[in-house]
């Protein structure tokens, strides 16, 4: 894809829009910055660009004038594809695609990406601390990095990991990563996608132009990804948290082992500072992108069992009174609030609710299993997620009119011996601009107490 001197726009003026704007400039691309929202201040998005940028900003209404002005859009992650005005685009013969091939197709070194329903930002986390340790690493993507921003710091030598949303995975054209890998699959944005169909789709593009030389990283007990591994053109190593497998990585009596050629028992659980298999799991897929694109095995060893975890994903905050404090704000969807339940190993205060993404909360109300002693329910879903509630026989519930009330009445409830756990199932939305700034709030009240 070539940019230089070409009639470029970025629509979306978030972090992703914003990095795309600035590569585009560099390439000597003639850009445009759009957005809907006409609220938006032009003063602030002229500073974020910077007293170089010569873009044109356009905010509010698309003007008809605009489509014969352009060669190429680049979609920042939140626009979505269907919209009316990218479908006359379209129609109009303008390439669309997105950030992601943008920094692709510009950047240098080798790519490792990965996708995923849950457990992606821990996978890439561990992974990007994996190969700082073997070479020169950006860490970049839906992990809150836009990968634009690294591009100019790139070389052939140098190693991307890439945090990959279904959203990115939309607009790619050539992206092709060394390694990827796909953890799992449960029904997730489908306000977005409309159907689950469209949801893996989207995710498998990640592994499209992959060829014979390429990895791709797969979930053995995962019906999706399993099939998905038996019809695509890229070597397939499977990862299990269930079975031996003969080839792969898998967990047996407590130990993480390789085999791929020799077999090699890695760590033990034991050693691991994460809970859950769920980030076993994330562990073995880490590990296995690593370990197939050639870092040795001491090196992948020490990254694992030296790493923490990630904020907000089954985070320690504090323990106060014999109660222990738990954020989880990156439990987005019942899937991933899931695992924060079957985390926990003592009485649970657990605190839910928000945006609403369409999904049903049946699955997460059953995994309560007697742990969880009462549910706190705040924001848009509260309703229907009492409504989930009651129809699995769980009655334990009260509501909060605010995310602070929320808190502060879980912590009020919870007894010596007990955990508070914020795991929402629901996107922040409507309270908080991301998870991220809700959990800082909920560590914020908790260390307030």
């Amino acid at each position: 894809m070539e940019v230089t001197k070409k009639k470029v726009l970025v629509f979306g003026c978030g972090i992703s829009g914003i990095g795309a704007v600035k590569l585009l400039e560099e390439k000597g691309a003639l850009v445009t910055l759009y957005d809907g929202n006409e609220k938006l201040s032009e003063a602030d998005l002229r500073g974020k660009l910077g007293a170089d940028s010569r873009a044109r900003i356009v905010l509010g209404e698309f003007q008809e004038e605009l489509y014969d002005t352009l060669d190429i859009a680049i979609l920042s992650p939140g626009v979505p594809t269907d919209l009316p005005v990218v479908d006359r685009m379209r129609k109009k013969g303008i390439l669309i695609t997105g950030e992601v091939e943008l920094a692709y197709e510009t950047g240098k070194g080798d790519v490792l990406a990965i996708t995923g329903t849950n457990g992606k930002t821990t996978t890439t986390a561990l992974l990007g601390e994996i190969m700082a340790n073997y070479k020169k690493t950006f860490v970049v993507g839906n992990i809150g990095n836009p990968y634009t921003t690294a591009v100019s710091e790139m070389d052939e030598a140098s190693v991307t990991v890439a945090e990959m949303s279904s959203f990115q995975l939309e607009t790619i054209i050539d992206f092709r990563p060394k390694v990827s890998a796909i953890l799992n699959f449960t029904p997730d944005h489908l306000n977005r996608h409309h159907t689950m169909g469209a949801y893996v789709n989207a995710k498998k593009n990640i592994a499209r132009n992959q060829t014979g030389e390429d990895y791709c990283i797969l979930n053995y007990e995962d019906p999706i990804t399993r099939e998905f591994g038996e019809n695509i053109r890229a070597q397939v190593l499977y990862f299990s948290s269930r079975r031996k497998l003969e080839k792969g990585i898998y967990l047996e009596d407590g130990n993480i082992i390789y085999r791929n050629g020799t077999e090699v028992r890695l760590c033990k659980v034991d050693e691991l500072n994460l809970l859950g298999t769920h980030n076993y799991e994330n562990v073995m897929a880490a590990a296995a992108m690593a370990l197939v694109y050639g870092v040795p095995q001491d090196i992948v060893r020490k990254g694992v069992l030296a790493f923490k975890g990630v904020e907000h994903r089954i985070e320690y905050v504090t323990e106060k009174n014999g109660v222990v404090f738990y954020n989880d704000s990156k439990g987005t969807n019942p899937d991933a609030a899931i695992k924060g339940i079957q985390a926990m190993n003592r009485p649970t205060v657990l605190i839910g609710g928000g945006y609403d993404k369409d999904s049903v909360y049946t699955d997460w109300i059953k995994s309560f299993d007697g742990k969880v002693k009462k549910l706190i329910l705040v924001g848009a879903t509260r309703e229907k997620i009492a409504k989930d509630a009651l129809s699995c026989g769980f009655t334990d519930y009260e509501f909060a009119e605010t995310f602070e009330e929320a808190v502060l009445r879980a912590a009020a409830l919870a007894k010596a011996g007990d955990a508070v756990l914020l795991s929402p199932a629901c996107a922040s939305w409507g309270m908080f601009p991301n998870y991220e700034v809700r959990g800082e709030k909920f560590k914020e009240i908790v260390n307030s107490l």
